[in-house]
């Protein structure tokens, strides 16, 4: 026996199967969607190939890894605190219903929570975006306490996402002004711009606006509104089929650069 075993990883969307010793030090990992196998060890390339024939579909390459991009070594020297990779979907709204859940009321939910869900919607399917090339950012935060709620970075380009709960009610949507229901008109607009404004500051990079509409029953236009991009949560995926912007060495730059929280901090 080689006391070898298998752990299936989801990295970007992609499954990798890591092949460990006994003791959990990984040897190799197999890498499908490349068709490739990365040995740690070349002593033990038959025990892993061995290991791994069960998965293995087709033909593959064996061999060290690749040297790391530019991108991937600044990763590897980001330190944790100031990694904006890990964040969740609406983190800042986790972190503030923690500290303070507010009253426990029957008939009014706390805003809060209908942000929350209404974000962690959107970034479960931005999140599927990444098995097609696209990185995604959450709760990204700006000076002054504000958060983009989700960076999209991809071959399309990239967008500054901010997400409105309006479960069924009716929006319309104006210039600058968003209304939801009968509530009264706010202008919102100008807030989505301004996000996408700093983020293009931040990124040396133009970064599109992005107006994320969560569940509503219409959605009323008029005139639209420019330089933003309006979607619900069911049409958001229709981004994958943007492309020819970015180069996949440039999206993954620009995905390092802005998960770094010191890019954030003066716009």
């Amino acid at each position: 026996m080689s006391g070898l075993r298998v752990i299936p990883t989801w990295r970007h969307g992609q499954e990798w199967l890591y092949v460990c010793g006994d003791d959990g030090t990984s040897v190799a990992w197999y890498d499908r969607d490349a068709g490739r196998v990365n040995l740690l060890s070349e002593t033990r390339r038959a025990d892993v190939l061995d290991v791994l024939r069960p998965f293995v579909v087709g033909q593959v390459a064996v061999g060290p890894p690749p040297a790391p991009t530019p991108a991937e070594l600044a990763g590897l020297t980001l330190h944790p605190d100031d990694d904006l990779a890990p964040n969740r979907p609406g983190e800042a709204l986790v972190i503030s219903l923690d500290r303070d859940p507010g009253p426990q009321r029957r008939l009014r939910t706390d805003p809060r929570r209908r942000a929350l869900a209404a974000q962690e919607r959107v970034g479960e399917v931005l999140d599927e975006l990444e098995a097609v090339g696209w990185r995604v950012l959450h709760s990204v935060p700006l000076p002054g306490g504000s958060h983009i709620h989700h960076l999209l970075i991809g071959p399309g380009g990239l967008f500054a996402l901010h997400v409105l709960p309006v479960r069924r009610q009716r929006v319309r949507v104006g210039d600058p002004w968003v209304t939801v229901g009968r509530g009264e008109p706010q202008p919102l607009l100008r807030r989505v711009r301004a996000d996408a404004s700093r983020a293009s500051f931040a990124l040396t990079a133009e970064v599109r606006a992005g107006l994320v509409l969560v569940e509503p029953t219409t959605v009323e236009v008029p005139t639209p509104p420019r330089d933003i991009r309006l979607f619900t949560d069911t049409d958001l995926s229709t981004l994958t089929r943007t492309g020819g912007l970015l180069k996949p060495a440039d999206v993954e730059a620009l995905h390092m650069m802005a998960r770094d929280r010191g890019t954030w901090t003066r716009v």
